[in-house]
């Protein structure tokens, strides 16, 4: 018989150290692996770098056309999303240096209102091309040089006439004959009232820096000019007569002359100040100030007051001209007012809708 030999298997020799290697392989990765996280998790969160976004601006062209024969006049081309109507202009003038930018008037429509300064381009965009009107405005002035051109007229008119230059009167009549107090309270009123309006021009009142056309200062210069003399011609006449019911009719006026020019002034400062009171403007409301609580009937009461100062004054010095001068202030004022008032129903609503425009019932 055949004895069987054992045959040592090499294969059955490798096995265990075979599979001994590959656990110990094995932990090994698993080891390194856990290490790995762990080192990961005390690292923190890994971030991606960032990504820059490259973003594309877009810019506008303005196509000028002149409003009466819609030729174009330029393009201004380049105009970033940011700019407003005034950088529109500015750019214009550099093309067209003869229309400095406070004479340029804009338009969307050739009959429709001109854009204001502070407008965003973007805005009035609909494509890439703005189509906008150009007209001429005329030679223009700054709203502070219109206010105290006006002014200053009447008070150095009016002074012209009180000392009685002898090219206006006849100087022998005008030594003579004996001045009525009257005479010189209306010089002291009238010189009080326009220079309230200068120091308010300067210091009280707040212009956006918008200008108006030379003519209109030319017609308000004309109207309050004409007027001062016409009025000062007669007062400070050598033959001027008082007040039918004397000293206590202008006693009367003089002190309702000075009441309403108080309240015109406590007024202004009030609607200088009506933005700065909070975060949301709201209509000025009345404070201890007794002249302050025409607001609870009127909406406009500058204007009330303006023209209580002119109807004193009239009943004061009881002259035509005055009278003339101030039912002219009336109709004026209340136009002011009731196109003003329109503006504050639009903006305060809640508060200005039970209010008059600046005469209860009437106005």
């Amino acid at each position: 018989m055949l004895r069987r030999k054992k045959s040592s298997s090499p294969e059955h020799k490798r096995d265990p150290a075979a599979h001994g290697g590959a656990l110990s392989m094995s932990q090994n990765n698993t080891r390194s692996f856990f290490n790995f996280s762990q080192l990961v998790l005390s690292a923190g969160h890994l971030r991606s770098p960032p990504v820059l976004k490259h973003s594309k601006i877009t810019y506008f062209e303005v196509e000028i056309l002149d409003v009466q024969s819609k030729k174009q006049i330029c393009i201004v081309d380049k105009v970033p999303p940011s700019s407003t109507l005034l950088d529109v202009k500015h750019k214009f003038h550099k093309a067209c240096p003869q229309w400095y930018p406070s004479r340029v008037g804009l338009q969307l429509e050739r009959n429709g209102p001109y854009l204001k300064d502070s407008v965003n381009i973007q805005s009035l965009a609909v494509s890439s091309i703005i189509t906008l009107y150009f007209t001429d405005l005329g030679q223009q002035v700054g709203w502070t040089t219109f206010f105290l051109t006006e002014y200053t007229g009447p008070l150095l008119i009016y002074l012209l006439f009180y000392i009685r230059l002898s090219t206006i009167y006849d100087q022998v009549e005008s030594t003579k004959n004996f001045r009525h107090p009257v005479v010189h309270l209306a010089c002291f009123c009238h010189c009080l009232h326009y220079i309230r309006h200068l120091l308010e021009t300067l210091f009280v009142h707040k212009f956006s820096g918008g200008h108006t056309p030379l003519k209109n200062m030319i017609k308000g210069c004309a109207f309050y000019w004409g007027f001062t003399s016409w009025i000062a011609y007669y007062i400070n006449h050598p033959r001027y007569t008082p007040p039918s019911f004397g000293h206590r009719q202008v006693s009367l006026a003089a002190l309702a002359f000075l009441m309403c020019e108080a309240g015109n002034h406590f007024i202004n400062v009030a609607l200088a100040h009506q933005n700065h009171s909070g975060s949301k403007a709201c209509f000025p409301s009345p404070t201890y100030n007794p002249f302050t609580w025409l607001f609870l009937l009127v909406s406009c009461p500058n204007y009330t007051y303006e023209v209580g100062s002119w109807i004193s004054f009239t009943v004061m010095t009881q002259t035509l001209p005055v009278g003339i001068f101030a039912f002219l202030m009336v109709i004026q004022m209340s136009l002011w007012a009731q196109k003003k008032h329109k503006l504050y129903l639009k903006k305060f609503y809640p508060e200005v809708r039970r209010k008059a425009a600046m005469i209860p019932i009437i106005f």
